[in-house]
C-alpha cells in the first residue's frame, strides 16, 4: 500500500511540475534610438543601437535569458573662439557592447517588464567598460513585434553613462 501511494505521489508531482513548464524560448532582435542623461550629456546627446535577446520561459509569466547588442552615441562638436577664428572639433563617439543576463515578467499577455544586468564593454579609448543595467518596459504590437522603452546605464569610474531609449523589437 505504501509503495502504491509513493508511486501515485511521484506520478502526480511529476505531472504538476511538467504542467507548469511553458516552452516559450525565442530569439528577439531590434533597434533603438536614445538620448543621454546625467554625466553623458557633456559628451553626447543622441545615440542609436541594436539589441539582441535570447529568452527562455520558465513559467507562463517569467523569462530568463541573455542580452547583448551595440550602443553607439554620437560625440558632440565643440567650438573654440581664438581671436577672429573659430575652431570646431569633432567630439569622440562612444560605443558600448553590453553582455548581460535578462529577466522579464509578463503581468498581461501584451506587456512585459524587467531588466538586463551585466557588464558593458567600451570599444574605444573614451568609453571605458563598467557595470551595466537596463530596466525595460515593452508593449506588443503584434505576435512578432513590440515597442521597447528602457533606461540604460553603465556605471564606471568617474560617473555613470546613462540614456533613455525607445525602439522596436522583432521576435523570431
Amino acid at each position: 500500500m505504501r509503495t502504491c501511494f509513493l508511486c501515485f505521489l511521484f506520478t502526480f508531482l511529476s505531472y504538476q511540475i511538467s504542467a507548469q513548464y511553458v516552452d516559450r524560448s525565442f530569439f528577439k532582435a531590434g533597434f533603438h534610438a536614445s538620448t543621454t542623461l546625467g554625466d553623458a550629456v557633456d559628451f553626447a546627446n543622441l545615440g542609436i543601437g541594436v539589441d539582441v535577446y535570447q529568452h527562455w520561459g520558465i513559467s507562463k509569466r517569467i523569462d530568463f535569458g541573455f542580452a547583448t547588442g551595440v550602443q553607439y552615441y554620437f560625440g558632440l562638436d565643440s567650438t573654440i573662439d581664438i581671436g577672429p577664428q573659430a575652431i570646431t572639433t569633432r567630439g569622440e563617439d562612444t560605443i558600448y557592447v553590453p553582455l548581460a543576463g535578462l529577466f522579464r515578467f509578463y503581468p498581461t499577455k501584451s506587456i512585459n517588464l524587467g531588466g538586463d544586468m551585466g557588464y558593458a564593454i567600451g570599444l574605444n579609448d573614451f568609453s571605458e567598460g563598467g557595470f551595466y543595467y537596463r530596466p525595460t518596459l515593452s508593449f506588443d504590437l503584434s505576435p512578432s513585434s513590440a515597442l521597447n522603452f528602457s533606461y540604460a546605464a553603465v556605471q564606471r569610474d568617474g560617473g555613470t553613462w546613462a540614456s533613455v531609449t525607445g525602439g522596436v523589437i522583432f521576435r523570431f
